[in-house]
């Protein structure tokens, strides 16, 4: 690996000081995090990897004509649907998921049909697929003890399995816990500031999980600082490097993957200070597999052998390059990119309190605006001002 860390020391309680006032705040990992039961939660990759492998090698995929697959009450229980596939031997289970898709296939309300007795639930869905003029549709089941449907996608669907996701992760990463540069992130103390690396990987603090619909994760490269520039009182500004991506087998999402600097991740996972964020997704469509293979495992290969030089030197240029001296050059600078009179008060004043000074580099404005983006209620908003901010910071490098 070519990867340059600047020396950085750590604080004396074990972790290194951070300020987490700059750079954007991100909440994906934390809305993960929030929602995933206990049996979502994998302590390593290695964990993980056998976990969704071990699923894969027990399903299988077929296209078969939709106007000859069978609806029928379940024989066992009379609330439950099953489903007699062309060339299946027993009657199939569909998740709650795969009913969804199965329904969204005929144009029928899925929500509704769930409703309904399931005798009559399965007449409504075997007049859907009967006259369904799609006629063919790709099936993914999987026998966990019994065969359950997992999904249902048009014929040309494009799947990546969850198990090559995490494999190409492995191999950057290892187990995820320690044995590369590459893990489970520490956590921040808000009382001290202080971010730590060096946390138990628990069900509360993982950030490796899957469920039988995705699979999502997040390392970082957390014992390895780099420092790019000094804060306001001369201590260095430190970063870790970070990525996360996801996957969904059975078509709930694409495929995907972000990379980023971050300053710390704190115990409910959020994100904070984080830089230089970039992200790729790939469609389940019909190269798919392809263009995984060629785009995304390449991606995800190069950042984690990068060195992190072009990155210290942006946030160097931008330091550096003065776009304003005078109120005026500054309010001028922040309403020509698009600022109401309003924000480009609120993101000098943001500058004024938290550097002691007033704006006068690209980056000053930068961590104005992107603090700014920070209190922005809605999402959009929010996305629209933190994207005006990596302009700047791009055109500085």
């Amino acid at each position: 690996m070519n990867i340059q860390i600047l020396d950085a020391r750590r604080d004396t309680s074990g972790g290194y000081k951070v300020d987490v006032g700059r750079g954007e705040r991100i909440g994906r990992v934390s809305s993960e995090w929030f929602n995933r039961p206990d049996d979502e939660r994998y302590l390593s990759l290695d964990a993980l990897a056998h976990s969704v492998r071990s699923r894969a090698e027990r399903s299988r995929t077929r296209v078969v004509e939709s106007a000859l697959i069978h609806v029928e009450a379940n024989r066992n229980d009379a609330e439950r649907l099953s489903l007699l596939l062309p060339g299946a031997e027993e009657p199939i289970a569909p998740t709650h998921w795969s009913f969804g898709q199965l329904a969204s296939v005929v144009g029928a309300p899925a929500a509704y049909l769930r409703q309904l007795p399931a005798p009559l639930a399965a007449i409504n869905l075997q007049y859907g697929l009967t006259s369904h003029r799609a006629e063919r549709v790709k099936t993914f089941e999987t026998d966990d003890g019994r065969v359950e449907l997992r999904a249902v996608t048009g014929p040309d669907y494009g799947r990546i399995f969850d198990h090559e996701l995490v494999e190409a992760v492995q191999r950057i990463a290892g187990n995820g816990t320690g044995d590369t540069r590459w893990k489970v992130p520490g956590v921040l103390d808000w009382s001290t500031g202080v971010y730590n690396p060096g946390v138990d990987i628990t069900k509360d603090t993982t950030t490796l999980y899957a469920s039988d619909r995705d699979v999502f994760l997040f390392l970082v490269d957390d014992l390895n600082p780099i420092e790019a520039g000094k804060l306001p009182d001369g201590s260095p500004d430190l970063y870790f490097r970070g990525f996360y991506c996801w996957n969904s087998e059975v078509g709930a999402k694409t495929l995907g993957m972000a990379s980023f600097y971050l300053r710390a991740v704190c115990q409910n996972r959020n994100l904070w200070g984080v830089e230089d964020f970039e992200e790729i997704t790939i469609r389940h469509s019909k190269y798919a597999a392809s263009r995984f293979a060629q785009e995304a495992a390449p991606a995800l290969l190069n950042f984690a052998n990068s060195s992190p030089i072009p990155f210290i030197n942006g946030v160097k240029a931008s330091r550096e390059r003065i776009v304003a001296r005078a109120d005026e050059d500054r309010s001028d600078f922040l309403r020509k990119r698009g600022f109401s009179k309003a924000e480009t008060g609120k993101i000098i004043d943001i500058v004024l309190r938290e550097e002691g000074r007033p704006p006068e580099s690209i980056f000053d404005f930068v961590q104005g605006i992107t603090a700014l983006a920070r209190d922005k209620a809605h999402q959009d908003a929010r996305l629209e001002m933190e994207g005006k901010a990596k302009k700047l910071l791009d055109r500085a490098a």
